[in-house]
Parts: C-alpha cells; structure tokens; sequence
C-alpha cells in the first residue's frame, strides 16, 4: 500500500490539488491531501515543549524535563516529529507548535484556530456567545481573518482552519441558559438584545400571547425592553441522545413549555446561520486555498445549529469525551458534511496523576485505556462521514493542575517525557489500519 509523502494513501480514484480537500466515494467522506493521497487525519493535540504551565505559576514542568533531556527545542521538534510519525500520526491538532510539523522525517499537516468569535466576545468581556448582530463583529473577524489566514493560503501543509473552540451553544456542562435568554440579557443598547426582541415580536402578534409563555413582570413590549434581567420561565436538559425523547415527552404534556423552547431553538437558529455565514467568509475571503473545519463544538447543539454548519463549513468538527461517540457522530453527520473529532481521550488511573479535574472517563490501567481508543476509534472510523480525530493530549498534565485545574493522564507521554507504551501501540496499530476500516464503513455502519 504506498503512501504520499503526507501519508495518504495512493489511490487512482482521488487527484491532487496542492491543498487538503473533501471528497466522497461510494457514499464514504475522504480528506484527499495535497498530493492525491486518500487521507484521514489522525492528529494530537497541544504538541509542544511549554505545555501546561502549573497553575498560573512561570512552572512548566514538562519543559524542564525536555530541556533537560533534549538540549533544545530544536531536537525536542525533531524527535516529536518522527515519534508521532512513527505512531503512524499525521496531522499536528490544536495549540500545537507548528514548527513542529516539518521538523521530523515527513511532514505533519497543521489545523490552526483562528478564534474568532472568541477573540470578539473576549473583547466584549460581558458575553458568553459573541453578538453576531453587533455591526462590530464582522468588521472585527474580518480583521481576524485577514490576520491570522492571509499569510497562510498558500501553505501546502494547512489541513483547514477551525473558526473557534468550544463556544455555548445551548446548555451543557457550562450552565442550563439558552441562547436567546443570554441575549436578551446584554446591556440594554446591544444590538444582540435589540435582535432579540424583535424576533419575539414577530412570533408573536400580542405582547399578552408572548406573556402567557414568558411570564415576565412586563405589561407591554416596550416595558420588556426594560427589564434588565429576563428570567427563563423554563429549563431543559443538554440536547441529545435519551435526553431529547425526555424533552419531546416533556413539552407534549405542556404546550406552554413547548412554546417557550421553540422561541429558543428559532432564535439559535438564527445566531448560528449568522455565525457560520459571516464567519466561513471572512476565512475565504482571504484564504480560498484551504478547508474552512469548524468550530469544534463542545457539546452537541440544537439540530438547527447543525444543519447552518452544514451549508457553511467544508467539515463539521467537535469534541466528544463518550465512550462512544457513534450517536455523536449520527447527530452531525445529518448536516451533511464530512465530521472530524477535534478531541476525545481517556484517563488511567495507574498514572499517579489526581485525574479529578478534565473531561472523559477514567479506566483502571493503561490496558484498559489503550482498549478504549481502540474500540473507541474504530466505531467512528465505520461511520461514513468520519474523515479524522485528534487525541487529547501530547503530555499529561501536572498533577498540581495547569490554569484551569486540569490534573489528568491525557498524554501519550508523562510529564518526564516517558512513552506510554500500552496506548501507543495500540494507536500505532489502528491509525495504520484506519484507511482500511473506514473504506469499508458504508457495509459496515
């Protein structure tokens, strides 16, 4: 089976292009890499020397191993490199230090975040999703783009660009609020709140209906406007799997709920059409070389949020901390476009690290977490929208907690640099495989 120098595989059906593509074959979703080559993207994330300073501290104790160990960052790039190349690894993931990626025998592909949404909401200091209606906002990600992706069209190596990481979509981990009660929620000259009420004031023809479902304080629509805080009437479970049937049964036993939420998924709707529009855009407006692959969701969001990342983006990405992430994948694969898991992982608790703080399970040994990647990878490479997943992490984290407290067995390495053998094997084994499994996903999903 010969494979191009960026590790696709060699295949008559595909053809170059110099840049990283989609494609689609017998019902199959494929990356195709510069040179022709059938690719899935097999990466790992936070590849670099500094990772995980220890709390806020000037500690970073993996690199003081590595400059210990290695001399330089310079060798430190190289034999990282050629490590993962030998796990059969080809793509660098997120908040990995790119030079890393032509530092080995053979190139790794990279997958930058442009953060746009984020950098803008982080400007704004007093929004958690930022206001795709604030006239700001496209001005500012085009600024983004133009500054973070112009310099890079023409780079052969750039597998795509993700737009941002993790924003809140709807309830999850993070908090029960929806969408629309957060914008209605902004201070009261913001153009996301204005948007907001205009929206409700078109579903409803009297401000009493709108009131029979909100239940606000307010005797009219201009006294809603000045309600400085809305308080939900309502709250609902994380969308997906079991818990959208417990919703369905829910609101058919109560109307009043049910047209509560439909106000919130209309109104999510509309953000997320805005957000990927004016987002993808601005990306290609600059840079019409390279995949556009999402904003790697956190949690799995309303279908409607789905289906507007589906008219937008080339590949649809998120992160998925299950078990299994089959039911994940049926949920955004209906958008209609090729899926990529951005992050998943799993913990063993033999490490000597804490492992109370971080996302995913925690297993028994290293046996039994190289066994989880195994089942966990395989299931998702039968599925024929996959087209890649990105292991979360390089290193594990300190066991004193990095900035957010973070103090898990995520690495493929320890904090000394120390190989974990079990799961690499493992990963070795089944990237190696992956093409295979996958090229036979339409019989076997």
């Amino acid at each position: 089976m010969q494979r191009t120098k960026w590790g696709g595989i060699v295949d008559d059906r595909f053809r170059g292009s110099g840049f990283f593509r989609v494609d689609e074959h017998d019902g199959v979703f494929w990356l195709v890499d510069p040179d022709g080559g059938r690719f899935l993207s097999k990466g790992v994330n936070t590849v670099r020397f500094d990772q995980d300073h220890v709390g806020n501290t000037d500690r970073v104790p993996y690199a003081d191993t590595c400059r210990e160990k290695y001399g330089s960052q310079y060798v430190w790039r190289a034999t990282v490199a050629n490590r993962l190349a030998s796990w059969k690894f080809n793509t660098l993931g997120c908040w990995s230090d790119e030079l890393v990626a032509n530092a080995g025998s053979s190139p790794l592909a990279t997958t930058p975040t442009a953060a746009l949404g984020a950098s803008f909401r982080l400007h704004r200091r007093d929004e958690i999703f930022p206001d795709v209606f604030d006239p700001a906002f496209l001005g500012h990600i085009r600024a983004s783009a133009k500054n973070r992706c112009t310099k890079r069209r023409n780079e052969a190596g750039l597998l795509g660009t993700f737009i941002d990481n993790e924003l809140y979509w709807s309830p999850d981990w993070r908090g029960a609020d929806e969408l629309l009660t957060l914008f209605l929620n902004l201070p009261a000259h913001r153009p996301g709140r204005v948007a907001a009420i205009i929206r409700l004031e078109e579903r409803y023809r009297e401000f009493s209906q709108f009131n029979a479902v909100w239940r606000t304080p307010a005797r009219s629509w201009e006294e809603f406007g000045n309600i400085r805080h809305v308080e939900a009437p309502f709250f609902r479970m994380p969308p997906g799997g079991p818990n959208d049937a417990l919703e369905t049964k829910v609101n058919l036993a109560n109307p009043t709920r049910a047209a509560f939420f439909a106000d919130c998924d209309a109104f999510v709707a509309v953000v997320a059409e805005q957000y990927f529009d004016l987002c993808v855009s601005a990306i290609k407006a600059v840079d019409p070389n390279h995949l556009v692959i999402g904003s790697r969701f956190g949690y799995q969001p309303h279908s409607r949020v789905i289906a507007a990342a589906g008219r937008y983006l080339d590949v649809v990405s998120f992160n998925c901390y299950d078990s299994d992430a089959s039911a994940a994948i049926d949920a955004y694969a209906a958008g209609g476009k090729p899926c990529l898991i951005s992050e998943f992982s799993f913990r063993g608790d033999d490490s000597g690290l804490p492992n109370t703080s971080g996302a995913g399970p925690r297993m028994a040994s290293q046996i039994e977490r190289a066994k989880c990647f195994e089942r966990y990878v395989t299931a998702a490479l039968r599925k024929p929208a996959v087209v890649g997943y990105h292991w979360f992490e390089h290193a594990d984290q300190p066991a004193e907690g990095r900035f957010d407290g973070e103090n898990s067995n995520f690495g493929t390495v320890t904090i000394n640099d120390e190989v974990y053998e079990e799961l690499t094997e493992t990963m070795t084994r089944i990237n190696a495989a992956a093409e295979q499994i996958h090229e036979k996903a339409v019989t076997a999903a």
